[in-house]
């Protein structure tokens, strides 16, 4: 196979460059629907609560109202520019957000309550900026240039169909894994994209999903991927005394589905659980990932409900996972890298391509 017939991958800059990053958190990161996590998770799932999110390197604030609804704006007050909430803390309870530099206060929606000792005009002018912010099954979604969003359903439609009977958003959390991973992001989602790399860097994963190992070609993922005779989810053994999740299929009730939502939520549903991972870059060649186990409500409330099973086949596939992407990152690191290239049976890995390149002002 020659050159010509191979695809070229993205260049090295997009991984490597400081420069090229901050391009890219602008018109990228800050540019569309960006998924925060669970809903649940982030201590929003109860009103009047606030809670500063990290949005690649923006802070944000996410809060709830005295109805529930969700308001978002960034972390910085209108007088002097200090922060309203510590980031890194957890939710709190809150019926106001006052800054703990002059006390300007503002409400829940982000709006101009009381400013001391100056007196506005028109204080409506001093809201604090918004963000967007909408929810898709149980997960907040954030966008930093609200006035260019794109409808959330549009960036999020392709995994709504696929995955449609696991109704996600009746799903509960059961068991949360968190990395920090020394990678680009777009390492992971490249990664995450292909089963090229499964036989070599997935034995285990491989024994339970005998396709996967065969270089990742021809895998139908419309009808889901089968396991091994006798296996049915992504457990050690490949089963699990919990049921399958009501609503599944025939084929999704013995079979793995798996699709992403760019820039960073990937989503892996076996039958009786869904995988979720959160990506967040942190900078240029870092990015924490939030790994959720998500079960059935009923499973999670059962005073016998154990994850382990499946926790533990999903710690060690992303172990072995992130391990690849900071070899991957440490090569692409090297003046000797240009860039590289996908095989044919990567065609799926060229998505993010497709979905990047345009959104750079690029065309091909």
């Amino acid at each position: 196979m020659t050159e010509e017939e191979l695809q070229a991958a993205l260049p090295r800059a997009m991984y490597v460059d400081e420069a090229h990053w901050a391009v890219e958190q602008e018109a990228v990161l800050f540019g569309e629907w960006y998924c925060a996590g669970r809903v649940d998770d982030l201590g929003l799932g109860h009103p009047k609560r606030v809670v500063a999110v990290d949005v690649a390197g923006e802070s944000v604030l996410v809060t709830s109202d005295e109805d529930g609804a969700l308001h978002a704006a960034y972390n910085v007050c209108r007088h002097r520019g200090s922060q309203l909430c510590a980031p890194g803390q957890p939710a709190r309870d809150a019926g106001s957000l006052r800054c703990p530099y002059h006390s300007w206060t503002y409400g829940l929606d982000g709006s101009l309550l009381r400013s001391p000792h100056a007196s506005l005009d028109d204080p409506a002018a001093f809201a604090l900026h918004p963000v967007g912010v909408e929810t898709w099954q149980g997960f907040a979604f954030l966008h930093l240039t609200p006035e260019a969003a794109r409808p959330l359903a549009d960036q999020v439609a392709h995994p709504s169909e696929a995955l449609r009977n696991y109704a996600i958003g009746d799903l509960v959390t059961g068991q949360v894994l968190r990395y920090d991973v020394a990678a680009n992001y777009k390492v992971l989602l490249e990664n995450y994209n292909e089963c090229y790399h499964c036989g070599p860097v997935h034995p285990e994963l491989s024994r339970l999903v005998p396709s996967f190992a065969g270089g990742g070609g021809g895998l139908d993922w419309d009808q889901g991927i089968a396991h091994r005779e006798g296996a049915w989810t992504f457990t050690m053994s490949g089963t699990t005394d919990r049921a399958p999740l009501p609503g599944l299929d025939e084929h999704e009730r013995t079979r793995h589905k798996g699709d992403l939502a760019y820039p960073n939520l990937m989503l892996s549903a076996s039958a009786d659980h869904v995988a979720a991972f959160v990506l967040h870059p942190r900078a240029v060649d870092r990015t924490e990932v939030v790994c959720t186990l998500l079960f059935g409500r009923d499973a999670v409330a059962d005073p016998a409900f154990d994850p382990s099973d499946a926790a533990e086949l999903w710690h060690l596939v992303n172990q072995q996972d992130w391990a690849i992407c900071e070899s991957v990152q440490r090569g692409m690191s090297s003046r000797a890298y240009r860039h590289g290239w996908f095989a044919p049976m990567e065609d799926d890995s060229l998505d993010i391509r497709r979905w990047l390149l345009p959104r750079l002002g690029h065309h091909g």
